[in-house]
């Protein structure tokens, strides 16, 4: 069910901080759905949209991922090298064309078809980026470069193959815990018949 937008006044905006990308408070008065009116401070990291991919092997009945440092979860005491899908902002292109730039980027599989799931806000409490959700079916023959990301951006990603039962288990284990990687690897569960015949 639709909410109307009368219901919330941004009342005002300070940017907190702008590098990376652009930490906003906001000040904002919101009426609850009783009729009374609040006056709440939220703040909002604006990030803009990505994408990410399922590679999806059906021959060898595995799928391709990355593995890679992430700050916050460092941050955090997690393990910070953390196994995820391919992904990466669109940077102002078409959401599949920046998926075929960060698959070969990162994994160097070219891809002859990326086929749109879905999207999705990852954080919607604090945080403004849209993921698109992609899959691929690919083979060996799709490997044309090494991957392992831009040398330019510092990126040091590792490429790991794996096999989908093996990777889906990985989940109830820990080793992975990237909400996009687990979201996709369950949409791959659920539609493996039809991704393989």
């Amino acid at each position: 069910m639709m909410q109307p937008k009368s219901r919330v006044k941004i009342a005002g905006e300070e940017t907190l901080s702008n590098g990376w990308t652009r930490l906003s408070s906001y000040l904002l008065d919101y009426i609850d759905r009783k009729g009374a009116t609040h006056r709440l401070k939220r703040e909002v990291y604006h990030r803009t949209p990505a994408a990410c991919i399922l590679l999806y092997d059906p021959k060898r009945d595995l799928v391709v991922l990355v593995r890679q440092f992430r700050l916050a979860v460092h941050l955090n005491g997690d393990p910070a090298w953390m196994i995820e899908v391919p992904a990466g902002l669109l940077d102002d292109d078409h959401p599949e064309a920046a998926i075929r730039r960060e698959a070969m980027e990162e994994t160097g599989y070219r891809l002859r078809d990326a086929r749109f799931l879905f999207k999705s806000y990852t954080s919607p409490g604090a945080v403004t980026e849209v993921v698109h959700f992609f899959a691929a079916l690919i083979d060996t023959a799709d490997r044309v470069a090494e991957g392992g990301g831009l040398d330019e951006e510092h990126e040091d990603i590792e490429v790991i193959e794996i096999a989908l039962d093996e990777a889906a288990a990985m989940i109830e284990t820990g080793e992975i815990f990237d909400v996009k990687t687990i979201v996709l690897l369950q949409w791959a569960l659920l539609n493996r018949a039809t991704l393989t015949g």
